[in-house]
């Protein structure tokens, strides 16, 4: 059997081992240790593991991850999705379907101190669904915007699996940050827009909300300045070079923390409850990147990327045919994988393509822009089914929802993304242009 062979195999054996819900990180360190022992021996293998892991794991990059892992449970718990809900709501909850783009600017403001998109939907899903119902919005559009609009928490900086693929592909967390702003927000506004258009096709689906006075804005607005000061520290700290990220999320959990205490509900036992689960979930991140980096070494072992590299650049194909390929197999795998699977599965083998090819801006610059288009695509897999993890999160407070219908509500919202996509495929600027303007 070749080398390139028994990549194939590993491969297959790791979608298998997934399927049967064998944890993705085992499953990795099984599939890279076996190949890495039939291409090296078990004593190269050894040699990995008594120096690899201590190398991985005193990265101060990877530092950057239980700590915003921590801030974001800090902001679930303190209470703050409630109050930038109710702001958004005041503002333009008014006008047809106000409640459903409320509840997008909502997300879009929670995960940029959270981080993480199934955390995003479940604690907007429960302020914002009870509204939606008591209005008499349809469940489709209900559950369809909260569902998409999770999808922001890990897009709108800062998110997990962004630091996962910068450390992955060693490229600078600060300006892949940088990079995500404005198709994070771009998103934001297509699923404002694509609300927008459905409720002028559908007028009975998205109710106007209450009217509210100027006084009753400006006092909403207020309330919530506490957050917008968060944002603009930790956020504007890293766009602007104050803080490198790891300094910028120390900061944004003291923060947080401050927040959590004084306008929330937090406590010490609290407190020990968001330790306790950032330990948990940091341990499982680690594991992750421990066995993606066993599996990568071993798939740059049997040059599987090397002879990749080589069949595109004698296929004939542009480059852009391969990206839009690569991003349709991304679309395909969302129907069965969660989004960090797809990124360690294919960015072995896909980062080294990409960085070959010559798209006609620089190589940094295609690292980056594929970085935020991957990011993009592998989040449409959390509202696509059958897996959509997010469409379950949201049907799972509402058992009046039917999953036929919460699917069908995601429609408008999968149709924003593909047109996003395609501007962000034919404009690399859109994604680069902050980079180049701030570094």
């Amino acid at each position: 059997m070749s080398n390139i062979e028994l990549a194939f195999l590993m491969m297959a054996a790791l979608m298998v081992l997934m399927s049967i819900r064998i944890p993705i990180a085992l499953a990795m360190m099984v599939c890279g240790g076996v190949g890495y022992i039939m291409i090296g021996g078990m004593p190269a293998l050894l040699d990995y593991l008594g120096s690899a892991p201590v190398s991985k794991f005193s990265s101060y990059d990877l530092s950057v991850v239980p700590l915003f892992l921590l801030m974001g449970e800090l902001a679930t718990r303190s209470g703050i999705t409630a109050e930038l809900f109710r702001t958004c709501n005041i503002w333009i909850g008014r006008q047809r379907g106000g409640i459903a783009m409320a509840a997008i600017a909502g997300c879009a403001a929670f995960g940029a101190i959270c981080g993480s998109s199934l955390a995003t939907a479940s604690t907007m899903g429960k302020v914002a669904l009870p509204e939606m119902k008591r209005l008499k919005y349809s469940g489709s559009l209900a559950a369809g915007a909260l569902a998409a609009g999770g999808t922001l928490g890990i897009l709108i900086p800062p998110s997990m699996v962004l630091i996962i693929f910068a450390v992955l592909t060693e490229q600078n967390i600060s300006k892949m940050f940088i990079a995500a702003f404005v198709p994070g927000f771009l998103a934001a506004g297509g699923y404002i827009l694509a609300i927008a258009i459905y409720v002028r096709i559908f007028p009975e689906s998205g109710p106007r909300g209450e009217k509210t006075t100027f006084a009753q804005k400006l006092k909403s607005t207020k309330d919530v300045w506490h957050i917008t000061i968060i944002f603009l520290i930790v956020l504007g700290g890293i766009y602007l070079g104050f803080f490198t990220p790891t300094e910028a999320a120390s900061v944004g959990v003291i923060l947080t923390a401050i927040l959590a205490f004084t306008h929330g509900k937090m406590r010490l036992d609290g407190l020990l409850v968001c330790l306790m689960k950032t330990a948990v979930s940091s341990a499982m991140i680690f594991f992750i990147v421990l066995g993606a980096d066993l599996f990568s070494v071993f798939i740059a072992l049997s040059r599987l990327p090397d002879v990749g590299v080589e069949l595109i650049t004698n296929s004939g194909l542009s480059p852009y045919t391969i990206l839009t390929l690569m991003l349709l197999t991304y679309l395909v795998m969302g129907c069965f994988l969660d989004s960090l699977a797809m990124i360690l599965l294919t960015i072995p083998i896909y980062f080294p393509i990409i960085v070959a090819m010559d798209f006609g801006i620089p190589v940094a610059d295609a690292g980056i822009w594929f970085g935020i288009l991957a990011l993009i695509v592998v989040e449409v897999g959390l509202i696509t089914p059958p897996v959509g993890m997010n469409v379950f999160i949201i049907k799972s407070f509402d058992d009046s929802l039917k999953l036929k219908e919460c699917f069908k509500g995601v429609v408008p919202f999968l149709i924003s993304d593909f047109v996003r996509v395609a501007l962000l495929v034919l404009f690399p600027g859109i994604t680069l242009g902050l980079v180049h303007l701030i570094s």
